[in-house]
């Protein structure tokens, strides 16, 4: 093998070892875009539509905020709604390290929708707050669309979509996983046991057994004195 072979295989060795460690480290969270198949009962009657559908998590204090997103809208008004009338809400599966539902709601339209004009739903945040370590799951669920006064549409996933994020969830203390802290340090010589108390608990303590010292200190002196008498 010549020269420049050789480097140029040892270049594309160190291109795939370096990917490798790049790949093995876990990360925080991933992410993808999955079409979500919507069955929607409206007003109007059954309507149906695939829509895009991003998950993402932002660390927050203890918690995450969990982002929902849509690339096209799932329904549409036969009449025209006024600016401000429609707000979407939409229940997203937990799976892996957490199970139930969250929550997460969007804001109101900020322009009307004209007639007959796929709804855009925008952006709906929740809070997640974890209970343990691990992997959690999100998955698309049911989405509702409130519009003057009513639900307009309640749009259900029928394909069964794959989650659309994977958190790796870490640093919840007495979780699954995690790693808590150590119990107190023992006594003299980290022999274990109670720390020592300080206080008028061992005020008391103390005096009891001041006492019983003298107690007995006197009750010996009295034998004594007796024996020394029956003499």
């Amino acid at each position: 093998m010549s020269k420049r072979r050789r480097t140029g295989a040892a270049l594309a060795a160190t291109a795939v070892v370096t990917g490798t460690t790049v790949l093995a480290g876990a990360p925080a969270a991933r992410a993808a875009v999955i079409d979500v198949d919507y069955a929607c009962e409206t007003k109007i009657g059954p309507k149906s539509a695939v829509s895009p559908v991003d998950i993402k998590a932002v660390k927050s204090g203890s918690g995450y905020t969990i982002t929902m997103s849509f690339e096209k809208g799932v329904s549409d008004s036969p009449v025209e709604l006024p600016k401000g009338v429609m707000t979407p809400r939409a229940d997203l599966l937990l799976g892996g390290a957490a199970s139930g539902t969250l929550k997460v709601k969007g804001t109101p339209n900020t322009a009307a929708i004209p007639p007959d004009t796929p709804i855009k739903i925008g952006t709906l945040t929740g809070t997640f707050t974890p209970k343990q370590n691990g992997e959690v799951t999100f998955t698309a669920g049911t989405l509702t669309v409130h519009a003057l006064g009513m639900d307009a549409a309640v749009c259900t996933p029928k394909n069964t979509p794959r989650p659309s994020l994977a958190l790796q969830v870490t640093g919840v203390i007495g979780g699954t996983g995690s790693d808590t802290p150590p119990p107190a340090a023992g006594g003299t010589g980290g022999t274990g046991g109670e720390l020592p108390r300080t206080g008028p608990l061992d005020s008391a303590v103390a005096l009891g057994t001041l006492g019983g010292t003298v107690l007995l200190t006197g009750a010996a002196g009295v034998l004594w004195l007796t024996r020394r008498t029956a003499r």
